[in-house]
């Protein structure tokens, strides 16, 4: 029934096979994540705020990584040293695993941090600790949107972290008022 329903309702509706064939491709395409560029190991050595670290890797390099997706709020923000302590909990010391697709106009490698399996990026956001960034999103593949997104939405109906406050600043207004 499943396969008459794919292949049938197009037709039924006047839809062209290979038309309905390219749609699916799109669909398909766009519902997995990035093709990555890179993927880099090492340890975390330095965390700058909620959503900039610098990770040392095996030959003893030094990368800075700017957690693609979301953005915290700034060190002289309201929030800000929390969103960084939070951060540091996460990653601080220990082994991560950047994937990675460019660099951003600061050099810095735009990234999903990964310890132990889990996506710190989206934790950050889960936790009430920064903003998943919107501006940004077609960076990222659709699955990964709509996950920032629910858990921002979530973070905000329960009133955590920087959700206590009935009215945060997102950064990206704070650094436009010119801090």
């Amino acid at each position: 029934m499943k396969n008459f329903l794919l292949y049938s309702a197009p037709r039924m509706l006047g839809v062209p096979r290979w038309m309905s064939r390219l749609v699916m491709l799109v669909v398909l395409a766009t519902s997995f994540s990035h093709l990555w560029a890179g993927t880099l190991t090492g340890r975390v050595i330095r965390v700058s705020d909620g959503d900039t670290i610098t990770v040392l890797d095996e030959s003893f390099q030094q990368h800075k990584v700017r957690l693609q997706g979301i953005d915290a709020p700034e060190s002289r923000q309201a929030f800000g040293n929390v969103s960084k302590r939070g951060l540091a909990d996460l990653v601080a010391g220990r082994q991560v695993e950047v994937r990675f697709n460019k660099e951003d106009r600061y050099g810095r490698l735009l990234g999903v941090v990964f310890e132990g399996g889990q996506d710190v990026n989206l934790e950050m956001v889960t936790r009430g600790l920064a903003w998943h960034y919107m501006f940004y999103q077609r960076d990222q593949s659709v699955l990964d949107r709509q996950r920032y997104a629910l858990a921002q939405q979530q973070a905000r109906e329960a009133g955590i972290g920087l959700w206590r406050d009935a009215q945060p600043t997102p950064p990206w207004d704070f650094r436009r008022q010119g801090e």
